[in-house]
């Protein structure tokens, strides 16, 4: 009885978004693309097995996150995949099908390049099962990740056919430019910068996005639609549809006096000392991004760093915050295009993109710089302007530099870990080897 007329279809798509945003609320994909790389750290005194493996990189198959992520952007991916193959015999106006599929297969890219770049080798489903028995009979063995990423390209493409080229108003929900923007990045990531070039230069020239003049806004209360959001996950307090980041990213101090009714964070996803050095004199972002002095009871303070970037000082329930989050905004696309021409020689006429988001934060602007200065610029330049946004792990990995950056920041702590070769990606759960028989390889080195 459903999966018969326009609102069903809707209803069906909600859920999907619904399950995406599962990525974001419990902060699992942060500890993955966060805790494990020089940005942060954990600062509670008891953190869990899982917590410490992403923070000493030394991630074992078991680990939770690891599993939920997986669990979240396959479920995701399942759910669009029974909008993706329904959806054409239905009957309903074919504009609106052409919106809800192209949605739903945005949905299903965004998932796979998640899981494609964590895990690299994944299974690639595209059916939808109504038994058990077809369930078994399926090939869910783990597939090249070229293939996954074909897959994600095909989707991307036809999305962006399918959507309308009018701005979507409600950035929960993707618009045509949304896709480029994530083509754009897709691109980028497997150094097809000539397609990465077009796809962002293509967002750039639409003139519907603009960075805010007030870096502050985009990570606090009332934070929603703004004109640098392309995508975004919109939380709501008071109805459990908030986010944890106000108990992650805040101190474990029982006596501080930050939140309403001095409330107490966990410290779970703290900033390291490398971090706060890494922002140039006079940079804005700092004092905006983090702290490190902790207002208590009483009216003194305290050393202890905390990220202050999507928590919700006005939260009763430090995991039931309201702000949004972003996983793609106007500065990334800024910031991508400016790489990419640099990569493609262009370094001159790089310089202008990322200057734009230098000077948001009152910063010189940079010049002279030869191809590889303006490299190690943009690695900067994204750390400290994507802290907190599941950045950091994907872009150092992105550009070979994951292993010589974190192995150095390690080494400065003199501590122990270090990522090798086989950590570059994360392992398949151990529950889905158990599970799933045509599993019959477990990641190299797990």
């Amino acid at each position: 009885t459903f999966f018969k007329n326009q609102n069903d279809f809707e209803t069906a798509l909600t859920g999907v978004y619904s399950t995406f945003r599962g990525l974001f609320s419990s902060s699992t994909v942060l500890y993955m693309t966060e805790l494990a790389t020089d940005n942060t750290e954990i600062q509670w005194s008891s953190p869990s097995t899982d917590e410490m493996q992403m923070d000493q990189n030394a991630v074992t198959s078991t680990n939770g996150f690891v599993r939920s992520v997986w669990n979240s952007c396959l479920y995701t991916i399942s759910q669009s995949n029974g909008i993706i193959n329904r959806i054409d015999a239905a009957t309903f106006d074919q504009t609106v099908k052409d919106r809800i599929k192209g949605e739903a297969k945005f949905l299903r890219a965004y998932s796979y390049f998640y899981l494609v770049r964590l895990y690299g080798n994944v299974p690639i489903v595209t059916q939808t099962f109504s038994s058990p028995e077809q369930v078994a009979s399926a090939d869910m063995a783990l597939k090249p990740k070229e293939e996954a990423y074909k897959m994600i390209l095909a989707d991307l493409a036809e999305a962006e056919t399918l959507l309308p080229a009018t701005l979507n108003t409600d950035k929960t929900k993707a618009s045509r430019l949304t896709v480029k923007a994530l083509l754009g990045k897709v691109h980028l990531t497997l150094k097809s910068y000539d397609l990465a070039a077009t796809k962002l230069k293509e967002v750039i020239d639409a003139k519907s996005y603009s960075l805010v003049a007030d870096y502050k806004t985009l990570f606090t209360n009332g934070n929603n639609n703004l004109a640098e959001s392309i995508f975004e996950i919109e939380y709501v307090s008071g109805r459990s549809m908030g986010n944890n980041y106000s108990a992650l990213f805040t101190p474990a101090i029982t006596s501080m006096a930050i939140f309403t009714n001095n409330l107490q964070g966990s410290g779970r996803i703290v900033p390291t000392l490398d971090l706060t050095k890494a922002y140039e004199a006079g940079d804005v972002r700092r004092a905006l991004s983090v702290s490190d002095s902790v207002l208590l009871i009483g009216g003194k303070k305290s050393y202890s760093r905390y990220g202050l970037k999507f928590v919700d000082f006005k939260a009763i329930d430090l995991s039931d915050g309201s702000i949004t989050f972003m996983p793609l905004r106007y500065a990334d696309v800024l910031l991508m295009y400016a790489e990419v021409l640099n990569e493609q020689g262009k370094t001159a006429e790089a310089l202008p993109y990322i200057n734009m988001v230098r000077t948001r934060s009152k910063l010189p602007d940079l010049a002279g710089l030869n191809q590889a200065s303006l490299r190690t610029a943009i690695e900067k330049e994204r750390r400290v302007e994507f802290l907190y946004e599941g950045q950091r792990w994907f872009d150092l990995v992105r550009t070979g530099r994951a292993q010589a950056v974190l192995n150095a920041h390690y080494e400065s702590l003199k501590l122990s870990f270090k990522v090798d070769d086989f950590e570059l990606i994360f392992p398949i759960p151990q529950n889905e080897v158990d599970l799933n028989p045509s599993i019959v390889k477990q990641n190299t080195g797990y």
